[in-house]
C-alpha cells in the first residue's frame, strides 16, 4: 500500500499489525456438535448455531486457502477470496495507471489498475471532488511476488492467526486482479486504517461506489462472510449492473454468488 513501514498518524487508531507495505517493497458453519463425553469446547473451534439457510449458504471461507483456480481471470465480475485463487502467473494484461491522486509520488505498480477500472475509478473521484470530497489511491495492483512478501511480512511480524484477517496469500489477493483500489483521502491520514471509518471520504464512498461500478469488498459486519476484518477502504471494481445489485441488496459477492448455485 502507500508506506513502507507503520505510520502514526495524528488522531487515528493505526493497526500495528497493518502497515501499508512490506518494507523491503519497491513495487508498488454447521451447528456445532456437541462432544460425546462433557468437556470445555476449545475456545477455538466452539461455534455458533447456523441458522442460514442451506440454498443459500455462501462457502465460507476457510482458514487457509483450498486452491480452487478461478476458470477465468480477466473476468471483472471475478470473486477472488480465501477459497477461489487466479491461475499460477496470471497478471492482467491491460494494466493502466488512472489519471488521479495519489498519497505518494513514486512511479511504482500499485499505481496501476485494469484499463476499465481505472477509468471508472477517474469518473468517481471527479464526482467526488464536485461534492466537495477529495480522494486518492494509496494501493492498486500488487504482484504474486508482492502479495508474498507482504503476507510473510504480516505472518512472521504478527503471527498467521492476525495476518489472515488483514492479509490474502500470495494468489489469493484482489490487488493482483487490478480491480481493486485502496482510496483515503487526499492528505492520507487515516490511510488504509481503521480511522477511516466515518470519515467524510468513507462515508462518501459508501453511498456512491456502486454508481460508478465499485463497492466496498469488506464491509462492516460480514467478516465471517468475506473472511476479512471491516475495510472502508478497499474499493473493488465488478461493473456497474454487478455493484449497484450488490449494493441495493446488501450481498457480499460470496452471498451472491451462493445464492446462484
Amino acid at each position: 500500500m502507500a508506506v513502507s513501514a507503520v505510520t502514526i498518524l495524528s488522531g487515528c487508531t493505526v493497526k500495528s499489525f497493518a502497515p501499508l507495505d512490506p518494507p523491503s517493497s519497491t513495487v508498488t458453519p454447521p451447528p456445532s456438535t456437541a462432544p460425546a463425553q462433557p468437556a470445555q469446547p476449545k475456545p477455538d473451534t466452539a461455534k455458533q448455531p447456523d441458522t442460514t439457510p442451506p440454498q443459500s449458504k455462501p462457502e465460507a471461507p476457510n482458514a487457509k486457502p483450498e486452491g480452487k483456480v478461478i476458470p477465468d481471470p480477466n473476468d471483472i465480475t471475478l470473486m477472488v477470496n480465501k477459497i477461489y485463487m487466479l491461475p499460477d502467473g496470471y497478471v492482467p494484461a491491460d494494466l493502466v495507471e488512472p489519471q488521479v491522486a495519489f498519497i505518494f509520488a513514486e512511479k511504482v505498480d500499485k499505481r496501476l489498475m485494469r484499463k476499465e477500472a481505472a477509468a471508472a475509478l477517474e469518473k468517481m473521484f471527479a464526482a467526488a471532488k464536485e461534492d466537495g470530497i477529495y480522494l486518492a489511491g494509496v494501493s492498486g495492483y500488487r504482484s504474486y511476488e508482492t502479495q508474498a512478501g507482504l503476507f510473510d511480512y504480516y505472518v512472521r511480524t504478527q503471527g498467521e492467526e492476525t495476518a489472515r484477517k488483514y492479509s490474502a496469500e500470495p494468489g489469493h489477493s484482489e490487488h493482483q486482479t487490478g480491480l481493486a483500489m485502496d482510496i483515503s483521502g487526499s492528505t492520507g491520514a487515516c490511510a488504509a486504517d481503521d480511522c477511516f471509518a466515518g470519515t467524510p471520504e468513507a462515508e462518501w464512498l459508501a453511498k456512491h461506489a456502486h454508481e460508478y461500478g465499485f463497492v466496498i469488498r469488506y464491509p462492516k459486519g460480514k467478516e465471517a462472510i468475506t473472511g476479512y476484518a471491516y475495510e472502508p477502504w478497499h474499493a473493488r471494481y465488478v461493473g456497474k449492473a454487478l455493484a449497484q445489485e450488490l449494493t441495493s441488496k446488501g450481498l457480499t459477492m460470496e452471498e451472491y454468488y451462493a445464492a446462484k448455485q
